[in-house]
């Protein structure tokens, strides 16, 4: 769950560059060929709209793919805040690999910045309260390691990455164990060094997660007041995790109830991509 803004590992980067590359260009690039083989070009990055900059690792791959040896020449670094029009990114290689890879490479940047930009209007929303965003596992199949990698870069934090590195026990788990305290005891048996996270839903469940010696109680669409008597009975013994249809306009109000985080899906779920173009012009 670490918040540092640092890379997916680059095999995972040229993965994702190569399933994309790979499904828009088949068996070739039939309008690149329109272009001279030998020809060079250059090309111009700009954004359309104010956004949080995330994704240059893949824009970049995305070309480097076809051409090696394309030149980049940034303006604007990952989780750095940019204005309508401004320059991001020169780029210069040769022309058929340029617009061959534009539009894949455009949407990788255009996607993980739109899921930074929404992040940091999310944890703009909780200044000031000390409570920590989390995204989900709610991600675009096969895109998890670079949404998660765009949440940092809009100041967001990650939950766990896949069901692997903690342990959250939901309902459903609940139910075929026997109980939260069965549950809990038999995560621990088969993993005592993952963390155990359990999802509760009333007053006697966070009592069942509490007495269970939980590292973290997930409330679930606990309502404000309920949210304030769960910190005031917690009194900061366990950290407190809100989930469950939160949004912008209303993150704030559950911040301020003392909660240590709150997760929201849509950073990663619904994202709109923000507006950028490239203009290529041969040299």
């Amino acid at each position: 769950m670490s918040v540092a803004l640092e890379l997916p590992a680059a095999a995972l980067i040229e993965a994702d560059v190569r399933r994309a590359l790979a499904e828009d260009l088949g068996s070739g690039d039939v309008t690149a060929e329109l272009l001279p083989a030998a020809a060079a070009a250059e090309a111009v990055l700009t954004c359309r709209e104010p956004a949080v900059l995330a994704g240059r690792a893949w824009f970049e791959a995305c070309f480097r793919a076809l051409d090696p040896q394309t030149r980049f020449s940034w303006e604007a670094a990952d989780g750095e805040r940019v204005t309508a029009g401004a320059v991001l990114c020169r780029l210069g290689g040769r022309a058929r690999a340029l617009v061959s890879a534009e539009r894949q490479a455009l949407n990788f940047l255009q996607l993980l910045s739109g899921t930074a930009t929404t992040t940091a209007a999310y944890v703009a929303a909780i200044a000031g309260t000390g409570v920590r965003l989390l995204d989900t596992r709610k991600t675009l199949p096969g895109l998890r390691a670079a949404q998660k990698y765009a949440v940092r870069a809009g100041g967001g934090h990650n939950h766990r990455h896949g069901l692997y590195d903690a342990i959250l026990i939901k309902e459903n788990h609940i139910a075929a164990a026997g109980g939260i305290a069965a549950a809990v005891t038999a995560a621990r048996a088969l993993h005592p060094r993952l963390p155990v996270e359990v999802e509760v839903e009333d007053f006697d469940e966070l009592a069942q997660a509490l007495a269970a010696g939980v590292d973290r109680i997930m409330l679930d669409d606990f309502s404000l007041p309920d949210l304030r008597e769960a910190v005031a009975r917690v009194a900061g013994r366990v950290p407190l995790e809100v989930s469950g249809n939160v949004d912008l306009a209303g993150i704030g109000e559950l911040a301020r109830t003392g909660v240590d985080f709150i997760s929201v899906g849509a950073l990663t779920k619904h994202v709109r991509a923000i507006d950028l173009s490239l203009r290529l012009r041969l040299v």
